[in-house]
């Protein structure tokens, strides 16, 4: 979320203690904003070369946040989320909705992130017509990226987001065509019939604890989940454990390769890697699978530390 140059945010990083205290208050006030406002807008998402156009309306009423999206370009795609979590979905969306709006499943605490980013008031600056300050976020590793959020001045709601590698390229955007946070009614979150109910199959079947754990995780990551669940492309079992620091996160899958000939793989798009890695052990081998918005080194090498044994301790 950003509108200053990008060799200006990543040059020009100040550490005025001042500024840093004023940041992190901002970012405070970013962490309560979506628990309790409602609005509506137009946003446009960037990712790996492509655009899209989406309308949101959410409704925060009797301690609960229903969030509708619609996709205004292309096949009319609608998801709806409460309280984070998805109710219905058109297929095309169903995948995309977490990818856009990241730091709704984020916990953001100033004081835990501080000890893995920098933040920095980067200066007023004006997103859909409104007035909004540009706050920096800067990995102090090479194994997260950084971010630059654009906070609306009365809701400190993110009106724009920009996703940045440790070499300034920009991976994602996130920014606000229209926004208004005037009053949403019951009427706005409504979804058409293309909206189709998630099944709650696969997490009812994801009750079993995984037996394995990383040997190796980047300073702050922890295990935030895990379950064992049905593979969608055979009738294998995939181990699933979800890794994050507060803000980034990353998944790792684990699925038996029973005899079939498979090759190591990596790959990038935009933001997201997917390291493949085949990894023997005790019985039989074991595709590795780590998928998230990390860098590619950092998602390879946690491919390679993982081990059989004694399930890692949830956070």
């Amino acid at each position: 979320m950003r509108v200053i140059p990008l060799y200006v945010v990543l040059g020009g990083w100040l550490s005025m203690p001042a500024f840093a205290a004023d940041a992190g208050a901002w970012l405070q006030r970013l962490a309560t904003a979506e628990e309790g406002q409602s609005y509506h807008g137009t946003f446009m998402y960037e990712r790996n070369g492509s655009f899209s156009s989406h309308a949101v309306w959410q409704l925060a009423e009797n301690n609960q946040v229903h969030e509708r999206l619609l996709q205004l370009d292309g096949p009319a795609a609608e998801v709806l989320l409460v309280d984070g979590r998805v109710q219905c979905a058109s297929e095309q969306l169903a995948s995309q909705v977490r990818d856009m709006k990241p730091w709704q499943q984020a916990q953001l605490d100033p004081q835990v992130l501080g000890q893995w980013y920098d933040f920095q008031l980067l200066g007023e600056s004006r997103v859909a017509g409104r007035p909004t300050m540009a706050l920096g976020v800067r990995p102090k590793d090479q194994h997260r990226y950084g971010y630059e959020l654009h906070l609306d001045r009365e809701t400190a709601l993110p009106l724009k987001s920009l996703l940045l590698n440790e070499s300034g390229q920009l991976l994602e955007r996130f920014q606000f065509i229209q926004f208004s946070p005037d009053a949403v009614q019951p009427a706005d979150i409504e979804v058409g019939a293309a909206c189709q109910p998630v099944s709650l199959a696969a997490e009812e079947a994801g009750d079993t604890a995984p037996q394995w754990r990383s040997d190796w995780l980047p300073d702050g990551f922890q295990l935030l989940d895990s379950s064992v669940r049905p593979s969608p492309a055979s009738d294998e079992r995939v181990a699933w454990l979800i890794y994050g620091d507060g803000l980034a996160h990353f998944s790792v899958f684990l699925e038996p390769l029973r005899g079939a000939v498979v090759e190591d793989a990596r790959s990038q798009m935009g933001p997201t890697v997917a390291v493949s890695k085949r990894l023997t052990t005790a019985d039989g081998d074991v595709m590795v699978t780590v998928v998230g918005e990390v860098p590619l080194g950092t998602a390879e090498r946690v491919a390679l530390s993982m081990r059989a044994g004694a399930d890692q301790a949830l956070r």
